[in-house]
């Protein structure tokens, strides 16, 4: 079954020329059937099509100028973008010619990102050199089959660049996966984006970095197309439910009491919560597993969805995670869409590490790139809201906090060690803080408080969704402010 089932096909006689003059090389090209992509739409979504079987996917300037042709056309009908690579990179026989379509593809995706419209690839295996150092990388969303070769360089290259031999793993989509640079794996075998092996007529020995090719061989089915429809939102792709054990009410009063139900193991936490809130989910992968992001469906409207994981690591975002927020709000922005971030986490991670990579700049670019949204924001403290590390997420046009959720300046413990010297001081601390939702609410802080429980707050988002009001973030802080100023 083909990748495309009803496509038209654009610029399909268009052919490269022989600007080097190079050997073979016209002799070559006249016995190639076609360019080494192939463009066109479907009724969805325009398409790059990546045929690895013409020297190698190689690009050159007729595949470069199909390529930009394409982008043109999928702004001007106001579709989405399709990429499906299979290439070892720009064309060692058409030279600096071939070379010049990475500026030019990449500026072509370029605007059509401007635009506002979403692009995603499948990366077939190899997907390397001047394809991936443009316009395959300029992308939404990025998939990849699980045997995929992918890299700027080719192994080959890398190897013979360094002089020795490379780890194992490298060069592969689920090292790419792991590290956050690839949001899916597409299980290996037959299917779009599948390598032909080497080049039949030699291509693998004329790519520019010449890898050649890997995987496994022929013919093409629906490999990677339930993921592109569901990015496309032709389809519904649940977000998997996990099990959690059933949590205990501490059964303690007053502000201290809240803090331990915010806190109580088994307590559904932000992606927990998105599990039951999102009828589709396309992840965005990012390497810190203390926050998730995905384009996503709620209350029948498609919005980008960033929900913290307490249960990941120690709970506690990284840069990583507030760089993978940052590109879900940039997303949305970008789209038009809103985005909905489900908060429960005690803090930003303080260590060392952390410091060292920039953890107060990624805040602090956070809470900007909140701040610039033009979509509506809606925010729920589901758990604990711990300092700024909290707020950079829920900096939002409406800031709901579910019934027995906490949100302060800092954590308990630390107010009291700053306070008392003491730690152990906490429960006395906390009554101190105004962290609870009624008291937030008192204070100006939040809009509203959800009652505990899924259908609840299902329904507080949607009503939210609805009424949000792009500004009303800044709005309600500033009211906040001014309240409580000395006259």
């Amino acid at each position: 079954m083909p990748f495309h089932p009803v496509a038209q096909e654009w610029d399909a006689e268009l052919t490269a020329g022989d600007p080097l003059g190079f050997p073979g090389y016209d002799q070559r090209r006249r016995q190639l059937s076609g360019e080494s992509v192939g463009t066109g739409c479907t009724e969805h979504y325009a398409f790059v099509e990546g045929h690895f079987d013409v020297i190698g996917g190689s690009m050159g300037a007729a595949a470069g100028e199909k390529v930009v042709r394409a982008y043109a056309r999928a702004v001007d009908l106001r579709l989405p973008m399709v990429v499906l690579t299979r290439s070892g990179g720009a064309r060692v026989q058409e030279g600096m010619v071939a070379l010049a379509q990475l500026a030019r593809t990449a500026s072509a995706a370029d605007r059509h990102a401007r635009a506002g419209l979403l692009s995603l690839a499948v990366y077939g295996s190899p997907t390397t050199g001047g394809v991936f150092a443009s316009y395959g990388s300029l992308v939404d969303l990025r998939a990849a089959r699980a045997d995929a070769v992918i890299g700027f360089a080719g192994p080959r290259v890398a190897e013979g660049t360094l002089g020795e031999s490379l780890p194992a793993g490298s060069h592969m989509a689920r090292t790419l996966y792991d590290h956050g640079l690839i949001d899916e794996l597409i299980p290996a075998g037959r299917g779009a984006g599948a390598a032909g092996g080497a080049d039949p007529a030699g291509g693998a020995g004329h790519d520019a970095d010449g890898s050649g090719g890997g995987g496994s061989a022929g013919g093409e089915d629906d490999g990677g197309r339930p993921w592109v429809e569901a990015a496309l939102g032709l389809r519904a792709r649940p977000l998997p439910t996990r099990p959690l054990p059933a949590w205990e009410d501490p059964g303690a009063s007053g502000a201290w009491g809240e803090v331990l139900r915010a806190r109580a193991i088994g307590r559904p936490t932000g992606i927990d919560r998105a599990a039951r809130l999102c009828s589709s989910w396309v992840e965005l992968r990012g390497s810190d597993p203390a926050v998730r992001a995905g384009l996503a469906t709620v209350a029948g409207r498609r919005c980008l969805v960033v929900a913290s994981d307490r249960y990941g690591g120690e709970g506690r975002p990284r840069p990583a995670g507030f760089r993978l927020a940052q590109r879900a709000v940039a997303l949305a922005g970008r789209l038009g869409l809103p985005l909905v971030t489900l908060v429960d986490t005690p803090g930003a991670e303080p260590s060392p590490e952390a410091e060292a990579d920039g953890l107060g700049r990624e805040i602090a670019a956070t809470f900007a790139a909140f701040a610039a949204c033009p979509t509506p924001i809606v925010s729920v403290c589901v758990g604990e809201g711990g300092s700024g590390g909290a707020l950079a997420l829920a900096f939002a046009d409406r800031l709901l906090m579910c019934e027995h959720a906490v949100f302060s300046v800092i954590g308990p413990e630390g107010a009291a060690a700053i306070l008392e010297r003491d730690a152990t001081a906490a429960p006395q601390v906390a009554e101190l803080l105004k962290l609870t939702s009624a008291d937030l609410l008192a204070l100006g802080i939040v809009d509203g408080v959800v009652p505990e429980g899924q259908s609840p707050l299902d329904a507080a988002v949607a009503n939210a969704l609805a009424e949000a009001i792009p500004g009303d973030r800044e709005r309600r802080f500033a009211a906040a402010t001014t309240r409580w100023l000395d006259p």
